[in-house]
Order: structure tokens, then sequence, then C-alpha cells
């Protein structure tokens, strides 16, 4: 587990992702707007190819305990050390700065796994909220195509409260 000042990124796990997959809320401590599709689709592509280390996490807000989003990568880092990631969260979880919190935690982990030596990301063109995240989170933008723009980062920035890795590396609930 990854744990922010506000919030926990829980590794995935198939018992939960079959769950995001199926809408199966069951007695899950889940926001009533999750999983959103985007959710769906991190739970679809975890149960294709898990990984321990380079998965995905459920963000969960700690004041209530409730998972509001997704937060992870599309694998491991390739041979030159490249990870992409991806993230979201449920539409009342938003313009809260949870987002850049939990994308500075995730970095931080993903820096101190020692195989990553650059983060990417891409955003739709229109979504300028995501685009302020990546920023935010010390990310520039290295280039466009019609779809999208994409951003990189090679160092986990300064941040006001320091993510801390519970449970050792890739630890699963």
């Amino acid at each position: 587990m990854i744990a922010t000042e506000r919030l926990e990124l829980r590794p995935l796990d198939r018992d939960t992702a079959q769950a995001m997959v199926d809408g199966e809320r069951g007695d899950r401590a889940w926001h009533e707007e999750f999983p959103v599709p985007d959710d769906q689709d991190a739970a679809r592509s975890f149960l294709r190819d898990p990984h321990d280390v380079f998965g995905s996490f459920v963000i969960v807000e700690q004041a209530t305990g409730l998972a509001i989003g997704t937060i992870g990568f599309f694998g491991p880092p390739d041979d030159d050390g490249i990870a992409m990631l991806g993230y979201g969260l449920v539409p009342s979880a938003r313009g809260r700065g949870y987002a850049t919190e939990a994308l500075r935690g995730l970095m931080g982990y993903a820096f101190a796994q020692g195989s990553v030596r650059l983060l990417v990301a891409d955003t739709l063109r229109d979504n300028v909220a995501s685009q302020r995240v990546l920023e935010k989170a010390g990310f520039a933008r290295t280039h466009s195509t019609d779809e999208a723009h994409w951003y990189a980062t090679g160092a986990p920035p300064a941040s006001d409260g320091e993510a801390e890795v519970l449970g050792g590396q890739g630890a699963r609930q």
C-alpha cells in the first residue's frame, strides 16, 4: 500500500478487479459512483495481465474509507526504463487535489523500484483538468497527436507530503 496525506493507494487484487468489472458492489467500501468505466477498464487490464509491482491501485479516501478511483501502470517499464501510467477519480472527488496527490504517491513508488527511468502519460487534447494534474505533479508535455497530449517526467517532484510505501514493494492485500 502507498499512503499519502489524505489517500491510500491499495494494490488491486483479482477479487476486487473482478467485482469492478462485473459491477458487483457487495459490501465493499466503494463510493456510490465507483467504479466508473475507466476503473473497469483498468480492472480488465489487470485481470488480463496482473503484475505485482507495476499493476493497478485503488485510490481510497482516508477520511471516508471509500474507493474513489484507480491509478496504476500499463505494465512494467520497457527495456529503456519507461513506464506508462493512468489514473481516474469519480466525478464528485475531482477538483480537490486528490489526483495530483495520488499521482505523486505513485511516482515516488515507481522511482523507488529502481527500474524506472521515465514515466509517461497521455491525456485527451480537451481534458484540461488532467493536463493540469500532470503538470502539477511535475510532468512536462513532450508532444501531441491529433487525439492526445503526451507528458513525461524523469524524477519525482518535491512534495509537501511524501508518500510512504507500506507492506513492502508491490505488497498485495
